[in-house]
């Protein structure tokens, strides 16, 4: 299959600082695979390898396994779609995506169709003669989407493609672009630092962290069970709650103390033993918000505290709520209409409640990831 792209091995260092360091990862045909991580934890130098802005300082780059380690870029069968849309701004749209058909000497007619197919795919025939200058945000990455698949690369990298749009058009775009990958059916590499974007357009997700790949998995898999305290914190947002194991109570179930919350219910996710240390993860979105004490089923949690922040968004609203030395984040759906009814405020005496499913446990705990293991208070 054409268009399959393996890292092997590869470590990337720029003087004494290591972008890359000894990773390994396929991308098969046909995915949309986002690379996702803070800023300087290599992923758009990963990218850069891929086009052959970058080499590396050791392991191969190969595309349906040949070595491309060392081709230069325009001998690559691979096209990048940056940030900056990058177009000629003296073209027209026409002229921007014929521009690379024309380098390589294509005759007219066959440049002339592959434009007006292009034009199609990205709905700007309505725009072909204008100059980029006329053109909004949105429209002018299109273009640049356009002028990338012009060539028919076996892969498009996208280097932060929405990263300068305004958050409707970003929501907007990335709509288009996935009906535009579902049309072509080539393989993306999108690069991001942007959760949402990676979550919504993805096959499969890589998430990078200090030139390393901390996990690699489909969205849901990545968001419903982190590996690492990196992961849970970065892909969405999360309680952190510390522990151990006092007792099993079924095959699936063990009880655990939590200093401050007392004894909950745990999933056994991972193989626990009565005194093992515990790091569990459980989101906003898990946790029930209730003034009076809820009715609990065999395999839920119910702890008290008091309501010391919250925060209306419309659609929810988030509560902080002081449970012990934990200070929880909890999230509302609003599923009926909220003027019937008077919600938890500030100071209030509520509970909390989650089944013992709903809390993950994470493989790796490392003191490093401290930063990330606090919500942020908006």
């Amino acid at each position: 299959m054409q268009g399959t792209l393996r890292f092997e091995n590869v470590t990337k260092r720029f003087g004494s600082f290591t972008a890359v360091d000894g990773v390994t990862l396929e991308i098969e045909h046909g995915m949309t695979f986002s690379l996702l991580g803070p800023s300087g934890c290599g992923k758009t130098t990963l990218l850069r390898m891929a086009a052959g802005f970058e080499k590396p300082d050791s392991g191969r780059v190969l595309l349906d396994g040949k070595d491309i380690t060392h081709l230069p870029p325009e001998q690559r069968p691979v096209n990048t779609v940056f940030q900056n849309y990058a177009l000629f701004p003296h073209l027209t749209i026409r002229e921007n995506i014929a521009f690379g058909l024309k380098i390589s000497k294509l005759p007219k007619p066959q440049i002339q169709a592959e434009v007006d197919r292009m034009l199609d795919l990205v709905d700007l025939t309505d725009h072909a003669d204008k100059m980029p200058s006329k053109l909004s945000g949105g429209q002018k990455q299109r273009v640049g989407i356009a002028r990338a698949l012009a060539n028919k690369p076996r892969v498009l990298l996208l280097d932060e493609p929405l990263a300068a749009l305004d958050l409707k058009l970003r929501q907007r775009l990335l709509v288009e672009l996935d009906a535009i990958h579902d049309e072509v059916g080539i393989t993306f590499l999108y690069v991001t630092h942007d959760q949402g974007e990676a979550m919504s357009i993805s096959d499969s997700i890589a998430v990078m962290n200090k030139g390393h790949i901390e996990q690699i998995g489909k969205p849901a898999e990545i968001y419903e069970t982190p590996r690492t305290s990196f992961v849970a914190a970065f892909i969405g947002d999360t309680n952190f709650l510390e522990g151990r194991v006092t007792e099993p109570v079924s095959e699936r179930f063990s009880r655990a103390e939590i200093p401050g919350l007392g004894p909950v219910l745990i999933d056994n996710d991972k193989p626990v033993r009565p005194n093992d240390r515990i790091h569990l993860s459980l989101r906003p979105e898990k946790l029930m918000v209730s003034r009076e004490k809820p009715i609990s089923g065999e395999w839920d949690n119910a702890v008290p505290g008091t309501v010391e922040d919250v925060i209306y968004f419309g659609s929810h609203t988030r509560f902080w709520v002081r449970c012990g030395e934990y200070r929880i984040c909890a999230e509302q759906q609003h599923r009926t209409f909220q003027l019937d009814e008077k919600a938890p405020s500030w100071g209030d005496a509520v509970w909390l409640r989650w089944h013992a499913n709903d809390g993950f446990l994470l493989e790796q705990y490392r003191e490093e990831d401290e930063e990330l293991l606090t919500l942020p208070e908006e």
